[in-house]
């Protein structure tokens, strides 16, 4: 391949959007460092892409996952985009203390190690592009999912203060933080009723799209970006009292 090649690393490839989006990137000619914590579904796009496929074993929640992705980013021989897929969501009505801190080590502190090792990494190499999915979830504290959506916000929150951090330091890194709905992937295969569910490709595709188009936030898709205007404008007041399910 040329020396000209595009390479990302993509955290949470072995299934749902990372894997689907790693597809299309594959077949745009991009060289990937796929990670994630099931091998042998990573392994699976290896064989079919073996000249531009790298891939690592990584759990986000490990206190060495780090050094993992640093390795896996030499392997792959540099890196021009981090793309973070990795997350974990439940509905959570009871508040079971497990799931709850399960989820603020998955998409809080294992998301601040790996995306904060991307951007020490960019800053060092002088250019980068960080790109999250993060969720509509983020928008307001739903009931059902407090830890979820608490993790998001979180998320949109802490990618806004590096693109501060970038530009207070010069760098010139830039960010992109996808906020989905309901996307049909493993993390919604519970049998529950959710409204305007997304197919993955479909999905996967804006995603790319908007990767290309280098936009900074983008709602997947027109019909979420619609309703998140709507929450947003929706007092504290009235919001403590809607029965937001699902």
């Amino acid at each position: 391949m040329a020396n000209n090649t595009k390479r990302a690393v993509i955290m949470g490839a072995t299934s749902g959007l990372g894997y689907e989006v790693a597809r299309l990137l594959l077949s745009d000619g991009w060289k990937l460092g796929l990670a994630g914590r099931r091998e042998e579904n990573l392994r699976m796009l290896q064989s079919e892409f073996p000249e531009q496929v790298c891939i690592k074993a990584i759990d986000v929640k490990d206190s060495n996952s780090d050094k993992a992705l640093i390795a896996l980013i030499d392997e792959l021989g540099g890196m021009d985009m981090y793309f973070h897929s990795s997350g974990i969501g439940y509905q959570n009505a009871i508040l079971n203390a497990d799931i709850e801190l399960n989820t603020l080590e998955t998409n809080g502190t294992g998301f601040t190690r790996l995306v904060g090792t991307a951007f020490r990494y960019f800053k060092k190499k002088g250019n980068g592009h960080i790109a999250v999915i993060s969720s509509i979830a983020g928008t307001k504290g739903l009931g059902i999912a407090p830890a979820y959506s608490a993790t998001k916000s979180f998320q949109n929150t802490y990618i806004d203060a590096l693109e501060q951090l970038a530009g207070m330091q010069k760098l010139n890194i830039r960010f992109t933080d996808i906020r989905p709905g309901f996307v049909a992937t493993n993390l919604l295969n519970d049998g529950k009723n959710y409204p305007m569910l997304m197919k993955t490709p479909y999905a996967a595709k804006l995603i790319v799209k908007a990767l290309r188009r280098n936009k900074r936030i983008v709602v997947i898709d027109w019909k979420y970006s619609i309703l998140v205007f709507f929450w947003k404008l929706i007092p504290r007041c009235i919001w403590k009292r809607m029965k937001v399910k699902n």
